[in-house]
């Protein structure tokens, strides 16, 4: 299974990027998809997450500016961001919780990383 992440770079405060990331391999199901956020320094945080129903979760500090969004046939999720603020500067890893098989286990899958940059 590989995750694919595309999209980011940089923009300045208050301006929009998107974030999208694929999903191929030997995918039998995918149950949460999502976006996870490493500044500098600090940990792994989350962002946004969904699940195959379309249920959204966000992180306080985006809420209201981040939009999280799916498209199961595809394998598919993006993140919308809008009203950027430098402290959105981070590495994005797109992550999913995939089974491969009828019978396996899920288990969670990374992307490689995309820088997002914001500039005030």
């Amino acid at each position: 299974v590989q995750l694919q992440a595309s999209g980011g770079g940089l923009a300045q405060a208050g301006g929009f990027l998107r974030l999208s990331c694929a999903a191929s391999g030997s995918i039998f199901s995918i149950s949460t998809m999502g976006w996870y956020r490493q500044a500098p320094g600090k940990q792994r945080e989350l962002v946004a997450t969904t699940t195959s129903g379309g249920s959204a979760n966000y992180a306080d500090s985006v809420k209201g500016r981040f939009t999280i969004s799916r498209d199961n046939a595809k394998n598919t999720v993006n993140l919308q961001m809008n009203s950027l603020k430098p402290e959105d500067t981070a590495v994005y890893y797109c992550n999913a919780k995939v089974g491969t098989g009828i019978l396996s286990g899920v288990y969670p899958y990374w992307g490689q990383g995309t820088q997002v940059t914001v500039s005030a």
